[in-house]
C-alpha cells in the first residue's frame, strides 16, 4: 500500500488508544476502570393469560402484546474485576445520568481517589449534566473524582459495558417484561446471578499491539469513504455463565 494511499484518522487512534491503555493497566482500587452506558427497552405485557407448563405439555403463549411504555437500564461495569451494576430509571436524560455519577461516587467507590470512565458520546455524557442536575458545589464535588474517557466516535464498541448488556439481552431481556417493577426485579436477579458467577469480560489486544503505522489502523482511499482504523485487531471475551 503506497503511503500516499494510506489516511491515519488521528481522533480515532487517539482515543482508541486512551481506552486500550485503560484496560490495559494492572487493577488498582484507587483508581478504578469503570464502563458505562445505556440501553432502552420496551415495556411488554401478554394480551392473553399464558397457559402454564404441565406435565408432558409446554407452556403457551399468545403472539399477541401489549405495550406498556418504555424504561432506560444504565449498565455499569468494572473493566478489572467481576463486579457490575444495573440501573432503571424512566428515562435517560443528562439527571438521570448525573445521579448515576453521584452513585458511582458516593455508593459504589467510595474509597477510590480518582475513577476514571469510559463511555460514548451521547450529549448527555458530559460534565454539564452534572450541573444541570445539582448545584455547582455539588457538581464540582462529583466531578473532582471523576475522570472521563471518550471513545472514538462511531467506535463504541470499544466500550467493554457494551458486551456486558448484550449478555443482558440475552440472558434477562429475552422475555416479556410487563412494567417498572417487574424489570427492576429481574435486573437485579440477574446482577446478583453474574456477580455471583464472578464473570467478567477480558480484552486481548492492547494499544502496544497496534503500531500508528500498522494496515490495521488504516483504509484504501476511495471516493466518498471515511478514513478509519479497521475493527479486527481488537477482541473481547466474555465468560456466559
Amino acid at each position: 500500500m503506497a503511503e500516499e494511499d494510506v489516511v491515519v484518522d488521528g481522533e480515532f487512534v487517539a482515543r482508541m488508544e486512551d481506552v486500550l491503555d485503560l484496560y490495559a493497566e494492572v487493577p488498582d482500587r484507587r483508581f478504578p476502570v469503570v464502563c458505562i452506558d445505556e440501553t432502552p427497552r420496551q415495556l411488554i405485557g401478554e394480551a392473553r393469560v399464558p397457559v402454564m407448563a404441565k406435565p408432558g405439555k409446554r407452556a403457551r403463549y399468545g403472539y399477541e402484546y401489549v405495550r406498556n411504555g418504555t424504561a432506560n437500564v444504565f449498565m455499569i461495569l468494572d473493566a478489572h474485576r467481576p463486579w457490575r451494576h444495573a440501573k432503571v430509571t424512566e428515562q435517560r436524560t443528562a439527571v438521570d445520568f448525573a445521579e448515576c455519577m453521584r452513585e458511582l461516587v458516593d455508593q459504589h467507590y467510595p474509597k477510590a481517589e480518582l475513577i476514571r470512565v469510559v463511555l460514548d458520546n451521547l450529549p448527555t455524557h458530559a460534565v454539564g449534566s452534572l450541573y444541570e442536575a445539582f448545584p455547582p458545589e455539588e457538581a464540582r464535588r462529583i466531578l473532582r473524582r471523576l475522570d472521563f474517557h471518550y471513545t472514538p466516535k462511531h467506535a463504541s464498541w470499544l466500550n467493554m459495558v457494551e458486551i456486558e448488556i448484550g449478555v443482558t439481552v440475552g440472558q434477562c431481556f429475552d422475555r416479556r417484561l410487563p412494567d417498572m417493577e417487574t424489570l427492576v426485579s429481574e435486573v437485579a436477579h440477574w446482577e446478583r446471578r453474574r456477580d455471583t458467577d464472578k464473570a467478567r469480560i477480558s480484552g486481548s489486544s492492547t494499544s502496544s499491539v497496534l503500531d500508528t503505522t500498522s494496515v490495521e489502523r488504516t483504509q484504501r482511499r476511495s471516493p466518498g469513504s471515511r478514513y478509519e482504523p479497521s475493527r479486527e485487531p481488537v477482541e473481547f471475551t466474555v465468560a456466559r455463565h
